[in-house]
């Protein structure tokens, strides 16, 4: 054969069927299969997402609060420092059930003065890895790795992986090495972006040899892994650049990591990052504050090849203000589950509310909700996890409102069809001819047949059927393949 169209049914017709309409549809629609043998438009809408209940995990004033989820048995671990008891580093475990959040009792992994606070778990060992600024120790960079049992945990032994001052320490688990990154700005060495890398064994933790990502000074290091590539991506502000925000690729051999070259997401001072991995969409996402737009709001998509990443255009997820809090670590975080991201702040220009906004990506770019509150209270030191067990958020924060108390919200994304649940099975075709009324006999381009419906397509393209039933060139969740374009208007209906 010599071209495509001899493949095709003559016409692009012949695998039309007639069936009876379940409300109006038009040409060019995603339709679906009733049960009663009726179609349907392919169509759904963003229920409100149910904010759980305020649990409070501590009664005293915590602040430096990062979170993290263990997946081994399904428990959230929430790290933070404990002011009311002399400032110690203490942790506690949660169980998100429902709409609420139950803990265990809370126990103490450095008892002295800890800051600076992130935390990862190691799925490997099944251990969770709390890194700090150990200031009772000449504000050492120190780490120690945590066993959750039931609903308490226990620890092994501090180690220090810094002999000097450390700021913005953050953790992240390498799951193709089996290894832990931390990234920090080593204060001891004119604050230059450090990484290290971990490996634990049992209880205890060691590491390889310090190596800088960035030669000079680096703010608000925010860091994820790429499971895609199997690559780390850190995210800082240069501050030998005008703290612009940058980014670099590193990765992990052996017990050391080495980096590609530098990259700018962000074209002005920026602040308050915060990153997350995409992993539906293998992209990365970072979250931070533009000091060079009036402080907005704003987030980009990065796409990792080789030892580079490049970036889509920035979009503002807060236009109207500033959010404030050096100490929001985890702000941002992605559901596999609804396709979605998630970023949990404060809204500084609305008495300090906590509140959120949900992000879907589409290619290289992203787009925004609105704002939602999750606490109407004032709050600061965000922390945001998802729990993969039950598809619910743990949204850890310390409520201003409450006498500066721990508090924790369960978060969950009610992104759902209304009309009909949308699967690869129930998936039947396109309209065409015109549109038909409810109950009308409605002609559908099923399997194999060529739909001429369709605008804006790009040839040899494969298309996703959306959960609002337009196309789209990355899969929603269920992934459900709609078929291949073969001009800007022709769509080879598949299933």
């Amino acid at each position: 054969m010599s071209n495509l169209s001899e493949l095709l049914p003559t016409g692009g017709g012949q695998n039309a069927v007639d069936f009876v309409a379940s409300g109006t549809l038009s040409s060019g629609q995603t339709v679906a299969l009733k049960t009663d043998g009726t179609v349907e438009a392919v169509s759904a809408s963003a229920n409100p997402s149910v904010v759980g209940s305020a649990v409070v995990f501590d009664t005293s004033t915590t602040s430096y609060i990062a979170s993290a989820f263990d997946s081994n048995l399904n428990k959230v671990v929430i790290a933070y420092r404990d002011e009311n008891n002399s400032n110690y580093g203490t942790a506690i475990v949660g169980t998100v059930s429902g709409t609420t959040i139950s803990f265990g009792s809370a126990v103490v992994f450095n008892a002295s003065d800890a800051r600076e606070i992130g935390i990862t778990f190691d799925s490997n060992e099944n251990k969770i890895v709390i890194v700090y600024r150990d200031n009772g120790n000449s504000g050492y960079g120190t780490a120690i790795v945590g066993t959750v049992s039931g609903t308490s945990i226990s620890f092994g032994s501090e180690v220090v992986f810094e002999s000097a001052i450390t700021l913005r320490c953050t953790a992240v688990f390498d799951t193709v090495n089996n290894k832990v990154l931390i990234a920090y700005r080593d204060f001891g060495n004119s604050n230059y972006g450090t990484a290290i890398v971990g490996t634990v064994s049992g209880t205890s933790i060691s590491f390889g040899s310090r190596v800088y990502f960035n030669n000079a000074a680096s703010g608000g290091n925010a860091m994820t892994f790429d499971s895609n590539s199997n690559k780390m991506v850190i995210s800082f502000a240069d501050s030998a650049n005008g703290s612009k925000g940058t980014s670099v690729v590193g990765t992990v051999s052996g017990t050391s990591i080495s980096f590609g070259s530098e990259a700018i997401f962000n074209n002005a001072a920026t602040k308050n990052l915060s990153s997350t991995f995409d992993s539906v969409n293998n992209k990365i996402i970072i979250s931070y504050k533009d000091s060079g737009d009036n402080n907005e709001g704003k987030a980009v998509v990065g796409t990792v090849s080789g030892t580079s990443i490049s970036f889509g255009s920035e979009a503002e997820w807060m236009s109207s203000g500033t959010f404030y809090g050096d100490e929001n670590r985890d702000m941002i975080a992605f559901d596999p589950n609804a396709n979605k991201v998630v970023i949990a702040y404060n809204d500084e220009t609305d008495s300090f509310d906590g509140e959120f906004v949900v992000g879907t990506v589409s290619g290289t770019n992203i787009s925004f909700s609105s704002s939602t509150d999750f606490d109407t209270d004032s709050n600061e030191s965000t922390a945001l996890v998802f729990d993969s067990n039950v598809n619910k958020f743990a949204l850890a924060f310390r409520d201003s409102g409450n006498s500066n108390r721990g508090t924790v919200r369960s978060l969950q994304l009610a992104y759902s069809n209304t009309t009909n649940t949308l699967t690869s099975e129930n998936y039947i075709g396109i309209a065409s001819g015109g549109t038909y009324a409810d109950t009308a006999e409605a002609t559908i381009d099923v399997v194999g047949t060529v739909n001429k419906d369709q605008s804006g397509l790009t040839a040899g393209q494969t298309y996703y059927v959306q959960n609002d039933g337009t196309l789209g060139t990355s899969a929603d969740s269920p992934s459900v393949v709609a078929g291949t374009a073969i001009s800007a208007t022709e769509l080879i209906v598949k299933g």
